[in-house]
């Protein structure tokens, strides 16, 4: 069975770091990345990256502070997320999937998602 569960998720005030985790079972996946979804809004592509560890931003935003990377051996996903800003409160979410992409089509197993609260 494939299961994606992710972890260090939290509050914390502007202008910290944050450190999430996904870890990956059952299989192993061309690309891991992760999405964002704030109440009332759309759900956001954020990041990912594939095995041969190409990787995409969902915005310049997000590119210019957050970090993603994966251990294969572990089939581990991670994001480093610096300079938090409240705007990046929301609901993360993990996902894998067949091919590298920014839309939600691309990734066919999703997991529970975990709040990342950020202050002002």
């Amino acid at each position: 069975q494939v299961q994606l569960v992710e972890l260090g998720g939290g509050l914390v005030q502007a202008g910290a770091s944050l450190r999430l985790s996904c870890a990956a079972s059952g299989r192993t996946f061309h690309t891991m990345g992760w999405f964002r979804q704030a109440p009332g809004k759309e759900r956001e592509f954020v990041a990912a990256i594939s095995n041969f560890a190409q990787s995409m931003f969902g915005s310049d935003s997000v590119k210019g502070r957050f970090t993603i990377s994966r251990d294969n051996a572990k089939n581990t996903l991670n994001l480093k997320m610096n300079s938090l800003k409240p705007e990046d409160t929301a609901v993360y979410y993990c996902a894998a999937g067949s091919t590298l992409g920014r839309v939600q089509r691309n990734y066919e197993y999703w997991g529970q998602g975990t709040q990342v609260t950020v202050s002002s």
